[in-house]
């Protein structure tokens, strides 16, 4: 009987897959995959038929309804079916949807987990999100919503947790670190936008919740992760980067 394995690519390095996300691209019939999975990652998958099914902010985009349609279809044709996802496809993937599309279409399907984009951004700043006596408590939010939905009250979670990672974030930075500074943050908060986490091309960004309202961030061309908390100070202070409104990268 077919089966659609739901995979996680990781945040970008291809030797960041697990064993068996690799095992099961080198045995999929199809593949149908994020627009930003790295082209060693798709390599994996000689014997497969690739298919973009990638979505990006501000430009043209899969329409989610059609990639529920083309893995029933790809698994009605096809016993190894991987959907391929960056970074874990349970966080900010839209999985849940796919699930329920091919359970409502009696279609089996399992998760192989990935890295996702905040760990491994926190891996190559060398710095944890959890720190003993600095922060017990890590919230992974995203504000951006979809045509149609509702807004996103990701505000009180942000205030309520130590460390806060943002995903899909970057373009409306300004706006997120004035309402944290509206709400009670403190403005010397350090914050770290990590763009392309592991790859060669990594950009870091270090600056402050102050500096980030006011100073415009350079335009990045691929995903961009945002870490805000204290656990930042000393990897800013290591790059360099002092105490006040400026923006610096590493």
């Amino acid at each position: 009987m077919a089966k659609v394995y739901l995979v996680g690519a990781g945040p970008g390095a291809p030797d960041l897959l697990t064993l068996r996300a690799a095992r099961l691209l080198e045995s999929a019939d199809v593949v149908l995959h994020d627009a930003l999975v790295h082209p060693e990652t798709l390599a994996l998958a000689k014997r497969a038929r690739l298919v973009n099914v990638g979505k990006r902010y501000g430009k043209v985009s899969t329409e989610q309804r059609f990639i529920h349609r083309a893995l029933v279809e790809a698994a009605r044709k096809h016993a190894v079916v991987v959907r391929l996802k960056g970074g874990d496809p349970m966080l900010f993937g839209r999985a849940q949807e796919e699930l329920d599309a091919l359970a409502a279409e009696g279609i089996e399907a399992e998760v192989v987990p990935g890295v996702t984009a905040a760990l491994a951004a926190a891996a190559t700043l060398r710095t944890s999100l959890t720190r003993r006596g600095v922060a017990r408590t890590v919230a992974f939010l995203t504000p951006r919503v979809g045509r149609g939905e509702t807004a996103s009250e990701w505000l009180p979670a942000a205030m309520a947790a130590d460390s806060v990672a943002l995903y899909m974030a970057a373009g409306a930075a300004a706006s997120i670190a004035g309402a944290l500074i509206d709400a009670g943050k403190p403005a010397d908060t350090p914050v770290a936008l990590v763009e392309d986490a592991t790859l060669a091309g990594e950009v870091r960004t270090f600056t402050t919740l102050a500096a980030l309202r006011v100073v415009a961030l350079p335009p990045a061309s691929g995903p961009v992760v945002m870490l805000v908390g204290e656990v930042l100070r000393e990897s800013a202070r290591a790059a360099g980067h002092p105490d006040s409104a400026s923006l610096r990268s590493a």
